[in-house]
């Protein structure tokens, strides 16, 4: 009697999905299996020039790669970029497709997409899964914080020529599961492990002959089996670009705008220079108390502890001073800056703006001047300015006030500790 193994499956499910993807990248083993849709945004929604781009989202499963093939056929094999969001699922099957993203030269990128066709059904829920899956051409947003590729999915990025992870992205990866079929009796405990100890030598040697040829880091693999496949370990954005995921030492996302209890744009900057072992994260967030009344905040790695500073902004003839000294919290701290109505229009007509810091270390700012991209901002005030209430109707902190409490959440690619 032989054992029959299974390919190594999808993770496993949690009790409820997770509220902020740092604290775990996981989500329900009951979504519904990966679809494939296209989604027409407003311009440069997807990137500069980009306003289309094709959705992949859910569970890979055994038939993934048939759906992906069949959906580009229809699509007439369009070049636009893929942003993947899933939990995982089958490995040979994430190996098929990475291997078929990259005979198509594809570009792929994680990021999970809102259609407005679902109105309020849930983005995740059986009606907006089904028109997902119509094949119709859809209208919406695709956003990158909170998006996820775990478990099998790093795999599928791994494998396409062009690759994108922006920096609030969550990648994570564990052990594979095996599953063992047995046919003709029961099994005796000692079969169990020996068939068990086969699969799992079979899962490893596939996923490594994969990434052999890719030429990519087999430590992508050692940090996989570093974790039990109940928990999730999640990759530093030094991991990923050690394992060829994404080679970039900067990454930048653009501006984006959430309508929460109180409208807020933000944006997320990852970079290191020549030299350097760790990538540096510098995070901005822009509200407003009124139409004529914004707050700019940076919060970045501490500079020297009773160090003196200036950090200011500048944009053309624009020039503006942070409040001095900043707020610190343990090994970062935060500048913040007043601008009126007609400065942030300056500030949002830019297409890039530089921090320059006059007294601190350059280094951590990348030498004399700090670049920060404009993309998306003009579109983001936009939002933001009609959120707020007009110029007379709100009263606002004095210069000498400390900017509003920090509204980010840690980024994902913080920690490589394991989430159980």
């Amino acid at each position: 009697m032989l054992p029959r193994q299974a390919a190594p499956a999808k993770p496993a499910a949690d009790a409820a999905p997770a509220k902020k993807p740092a604290a775990s990248p996981r989500i329900a083993d009951n979504s519904a299996p990966i679809s494939f849709a296209l989604v027409k945004g407003g311009p440069d929604s997807c990137g500069p020039g980009c306003d289309t781009w094709i959705a992949a989202e859910g569970k890979i499963d055994g038939s993934a790669l048939a759906r992906l093939r069949k959906f580009m056929k229809q699509i007439g094999e369009r070049k636009l970029p893929i942003y993947f969001n899933s939990p995982g699922g089958n490995v040979e099957q994430a190996l098929a497709m990475g291997n078929w993203l990259r005979e198509k030269k594809a570009s792929v990128r994680v990021g999970r997409t809102t259609a407005r066709e679902c109105g309020f059904e849930p983005q995740e829920g059986e009606v907006c899964t089904k028109l997902k899956l119509s094949g119709r051409e859809l209208h919406g947003e695709v956003w990158t914080r909170g998006s996820m590729c775990n478990s099998a999915c790093p795999y599928i990025i791994l494998g396409a020529p062009s690759r994108e992870l922006a920096p609030d992205v969550t990648l994570a990866v564990h052990s594979p599961r095996v599953i063992l079929n047995f046919t003709g009796g029961v099994p005796t405990h000692e079969m169990r492990v020996q068939a068990l100890q086969r699969a799992m030598e079979r899962a490893d040697k596939m996923v490594l002959d994969y990434i052999n040829k890719l030429g990519a880091d087999p430590g992508l693999l050692t940090a996989a089996r570093s974790v039990p496949f109940e928990s999730m370990r999640i990759l530093t954005r030094e991991e990923i670009v050690r394992f060829a995921l994404d080679k970039r030492e900067r990454v930048e996302s653009p501006w984006m705008f959430e309508a929460a209890a109180r409208g807020i744009a933000y944006k997320t900057i990852l970079s290191r220079n020549g030299g350097e072992s760790t990538f540096r994260t510098t995070r901005f967030q822009l509200v407003c108390f009124h139409q004529d009344r914004f707050e700019l905040d940076v919060e970045r790695n501490a500079g020297p502890a009773g160090g003196v500073g200036i950090l200011s902004i500048a944009s053309g003839d624009l020039r503006l001073n942070f409040l001095s000294p900043p707020r610190r919290s343990g090994e970062r701290e935060t500048w913040g800056v007043f601008l009126n109505g007609s400065q942030m229009k300056t500030l949002a007509s830019s297409a890039a703006v530089e921090l320059s810091d006059a007294s601190l270390s350059g280094a951590r700012l990348g030498g004399s001047g700090f670049p920060v991209g404009g993309d998306g901002l003009q579109n983001v005030v936009k939002k933001l300015t009609d959120s707020c209430p007009p110029s007379k109707a709100v009263t606002y902190p004095s210069p000498s006030g400390t900017p509003v409490p920090w509204m980010q959440a840690p980024s994902p690619q913080a920690s490589a500790q394991p989430v159980r």
